[in-house]
């Protein structure tokens, strides 16, 4: 390798990493902001919460790795034209193209990892982290009592202390065993107690002290009195024990999250689609065979065997060829036999659209895991040049042109995809546009990179406006 490759591949690979983690710490925080309301409060170990933020990891990869090309290019570029590396570069007799060869071909590699990442890890990354993401979300909030609040957690009973101490003792403990029928059938009050959980934190424990026990209780006579009897138990110590298991996290099983679209590989995607679009034309085809059975059931032959044509008659109404008695009796068939016919169809119709829906789905995930090693292509080929034109280095400007293109890269394939969902677009229009619509960008930025251009360069607009003023003043 040229000396003059190692020193671009050193410059690009090391802002690279560097961009590359602080892009995936960002979009990190962003989910925990968004799921923040689903974490906090519920008691989960921390292996839980870890397992969850890698797993988010593993699905930002797919907008990580593109961003990060594209401003580690730019600031590759950008600061090996602003320390003049460029212009030795070029002076030495090596173009704009041969300096960045290095670089094309690793971010090739990397493209390339990138398809073989979606395809083979993105799939079960989105799959353990749907089916936690899942149970997390539907995790009830951690049980925990609070000074002078009735806690209702558990079901069927309301427990309030006035005062809870750092060890674990309560004070003034009030706890109603409610039943929605009858009311409150049984209150227990004590004046301070301990609580634990057992070893394997199944059950809540309240050992209490000096209390009381009131329980009501149906009389015995027939008619309904639920205050007819109450008895009430002095206690110097008694044991109150919680079920607490539906507080403790249960996984679901993860097949059956299987048949999400993002959840599945290359292959699956194909078989898939090619399965629903069988149905789709078993589909057309059972409809025609339904409408054909339909109308042979229906259809009547008067004509008996063939005899000497007759002239037809002119007639200005249809009823006028069935008897009088009889035109009722069709009109009420006809309809019916029209209700009949629509129902079909429209079921049919129904299946077929849901299987379009499921379709396009499909097409969707097989094309995003070419598009998002495209992608890494493109994009690179927007920033290497950028950088060069703006000769800018560090995290200033780049970081500005950077994010600049990368929104409207997403914002275009954002547009895109939606449109393919809403059936406006084919999934091979769709899912491309963005990739479409920056490819020529890069190549006329690469083309005015290689020769040099002003582009963005203010005193040259500057100029080119006073000339175009003199002249017409001249004029």
């Amino acid at each position: 390798m040229k000396k003059v490759h190692l020193l671009v591949f050193k410059a690009f690979i090391r802002p690279f990493i560097v961009t590359f983690f602080i892009v995936m710490f960002i979009l990190l925080m962003l989910f925990l902001f968004k799921y923040i309301d689903d974490l906090i409060g519920k008691g989960f170990e921390w292996h839980v919460i870890l397992q969850l933020l890698l797993y988010a990891s593993a699905t930002n990869v797919a907008m990580a790795l593109p961003l990060a090309i594209l401003l580690s290019s730019i600031m590759t570029f950008g600061s090996l034209g602003e320390n003049y590396e460029l212009v030795a570069i070029k002076s030495a007799g090596i173009s704009l193209q041969k300096a960045m060869m290095p670089l094309i071909i690793t971010v090739g590699i990397l493209g390339i990892g990138a398809f073989l990442f979606s395809d083979y890890m993105l799939p079960k990354a989105n799959l353990k982290m749907g089916s936690l993401l899942y149970d997390v979300r539907n995790q009830k909030a951690a049980f925990l009592i609070k000074e002078g609040i009735f806690n209702n957690s558990i079901p069927g009973f309301a427990i309030r202390v006035r005062k809870k101490d750092p060890d674990q003792t309560l004070h003034d403990v009030m706890i109603y065993n409610r039943n929605a029928s009858n009311g409150n059938l049984s209150t227990l009050l004590a004046k301070e107690g301990q609580m634990f959980m057992t070893d394997d934190n199944q059950m809540l424990v309240l050992k209490l002290k000096d209390g009381y026990r009131y329980e009501e209780s149906p009389g015995t006579s027939g008619n309904y009195n639920p205050r007819q009897r109450l008895m009430r138990t002095i206690f110097k110590e008694t044991e109150q024990k919680f079920d607490l298991s539906s507080f403790q996290m249960k996984r679901t099983d993860e097949e059956l999250f299987k048949n999400n679209y993002a959840m599945m590989s290359l292959r699956q995607l194909k078989f898939f689609r090619d399965s629903f679009e069988h149905k789709n034309d078993s589909n057309i085809r059972s409809t025609y065979h339904d409408l054909t059975l339909l109308a042979k059931t229906y259809r009547t032959d008067s004509l008996g065997k063939k005899s000497a044509a007759k002239p037809i008659k002119k007639y200005r109404n249809v009823l006028e060829l069935i008897p009088a008695n009889k035109q009722l009796q069709s009109v009420q068939s006809a309809k019916d036999q029209i209700r009949t016919v629509k129902d079909i169809v429209g079921r049919k119709q129904m299946y077929t659209e849901d299987n379009k829906v499921r379709i396009r789905g499909f097409l969707i995930e097989l094309n995003r895991k070419f598009t998002l090693a495209v992608s890494c292509m493109v994009l690179f080929f927007i920033g290497a040049p950028l950088g060069a034109i703006i000769r800018k280095g560090g995290l200033g400007l780049p970081v500005v042109m950077s994010v600049l293109f990368f929104l409207i890269y997403h914002i275009i394939s954002t547009i895109g995809e939606k449109s393919v969902k809403q059936g406006s677009l084919s999934p091979s229009i769709g899912m491309w546009v963005a990739i479409f619509a920056l490819a020529p960008l890069g190549a006329f930025l690469t083309y005015k990179a290689t020769a040099d251009s002003v582009l963005f360069d203010i005193d040259y607009y500057k100029r080119w406006f006073k000339r175009l003023f003199s002249k017409k003043e001249g004029v």
